[in-house]
């Protein structure tokens, strides 16, 4: 693992920027003054959408997408200079936070030096132009893996950024490179940091079955674990999306939680989030704050690491777009104290040794994080802003709420619930039942 245990990588707190659109100016001199805020939330990386050179030839918008790279070793003067970003990264380390920087290694700018000096290394097409194999992504070009001399140049962009100072890489859409070459990079970069953050931006299961059929790779989310350390929840984001937005029973996305761990490798650790670059504000799908509060703090409670995208602490509900300036409108951080708690919460004892289990969806959802003389019970209200009385597995009596470190009282099996999530702990031992109906128990013979 990347991390110094498992426990700490399933528990990471990863804040997410966009350096065009994070501060005023667009600039990693406003990324860098902000870091001390972003630490003091919690953060344990910051993960830097592209930060390089963007291509002119068919440019989507008028500054074009950071997705669209014409030069892997380069930085994006827009942002400004490499030592402005070897500064930024000094004063992240000095703060204790790590780097991620995002890596493209799927596809390049039409007019990238890759294509300039290496042509074979793309898709080409009936006349030996290159190509791109997803038709929405008109201002790329798709590299063609395998490719010995193509897995080289790329791997040695990688250990020279690592070099810089990076910590670790965000993989775009690693389900549609070949498995092979991200474990020979993974060998590769170890020479030069042993310890690298490996997440890879697994795809939805609709696109893996896609690229299949088309002859194309589409790795699975259990082929990328065998070399990331940790993937993308898109497997299941079209049901959590569906949940969130009241389309379905929230039952059926804990169902999908459930399902989910028992097909992925034990001690696979994925990325839980509400929000990020390429999806809707959480604001956006939940305008009703107490929901919204609820579903992110079921994400952070969740097993696995947490998101949060730049903005998201000021209850943003418009998504910046990827090729204009458009800056994010932060007002008075409405939401940052409790994101800050909620990134507290994910270093608890309970999190980082306990053991997780689902206990029921209705009226609101309820999981618990157990371990010997200390657990923590979670409640959180995504099916009703409004609150009430909610029963729960503990035993009468007065518990700590660590959300807001208020007093909460179990009376006859029930909770009021004041706010939109509730955090309880206990210190007793307590028997939980887990919740009916999730994975059908096929132990019995059938008559």
């Amino acid at each position: 693992m990347a991390a110094d245990t498992p426990g700490e990588c399933r528990n990471w707190v990863i804040y997410e920027v966009y350096v065009r659109n994070h501060g005023p100016n667009g600039t990693f001199a406003d990324v860098e003054a902000d870091l001390p805020r972003i630490r003091s939330m919690g953060a344990d990386a910051v993960w830097f959408l592209p930060i390089h050179p963007i291509g002119v030839e068919g440019r989507k918008g008028t500054l074009g997408c950071p997705y669209s790279i014409s030069d892997y070793r380069g930085v994006n003067p827009e942002y400004g200079t490499r030592a402005d970003f070897g500064r930024l990264i000094e004063r992240a380390h000095a703060l204790g936070l790590k780097v991620m920087l995002d890596v493209v290694f799927n596809h390049t700018s039409r007019d990238s030096a890759l294509v300039r000096e290496h042509q074979d290394f793309f898709h080409l097409d009936g006349r030996g132009r290159p190509k791109f194999t997803v038709p929405e992504w008109t201002d790329v070009i798709d590299l063609n893996h395998p490719n010995p001399d193509l897995s080289a140049t790329l791997i040695e962009c990688l250990r020279e950024w690592l070099r810089f100072g990076v910590d670790g890489f965000r993989c775009d859409v690693a389900s549609l490179v070949p498995i092979e070459f991200w474990l020979e990079a993974r060998r590769a970069v170890a020479e030069v940091k042993p310890k690298v953050i490996w997440l890879a931006e697994s795809v939805h299961a609709a696109f893996v079955n896609l690229r299949r059929s088309l002859g194309l790779t589409g790795l699975s989310d259990c082929e990328l674990h065998s070399t990331f350390d940790m993937t993308y929840d898109y497997d299941l984001w079209p049901v959590q999306q569906a949940a969130m937005a009241g389309k379905i029973p929230a039952g059926r996305y804990l169902e999908m939680l459930r399902f989910q761990e028992s097909v992925l490798p034990d001690g696979a650790v994925k990325l839980r989030f509400t929000e990020n670059h390429d999806q809707a504000r959480t604001m956006n799908i939940l305008p009703d704050l107490r929901r919204a509060k609820a579903w992110t703090a079921f994400a952070a409670f969740n097993k696995g690491a947490f998101l949060i995208y730049g903005g998201q602490e000021s209850c943003a509900e418009h998504t910046p777009s990827l090729f204009e300036k458009d800056t994010v409108t932060w007002g008075d951080y409405a939401l940052q104290s409790f994101l800050t708690r909620l990134a507290i919460l994910k270093k608890d004892p309970a999190l980082t040794a306990g053991r997780f289990v689902l206990l029921g969806d209705e009226p609101a959802v309820q999981a618990v994080w157990d371990r010997p003389g200390c657990g923590l019970y979670g409640v959180f209200n995504v099916n009703d802003g409004e609150g009430g009385r909610v029963p729960v597995q503990l035993p009468d009596g007065a518990y700590q709420d660590v959300l807001n470190d208020e007093e909460v009282l179990v009376s006859s099996g029930r909770i009021e619930m004041r706010e939109s999530a509730a955090v309880l702990r206990f210190a007793d031992s307590v028997s939980f039942k887990s919740i009916h109906g999730l994975l059908m128990d096929y132990s019995h013979p059938l008559d």
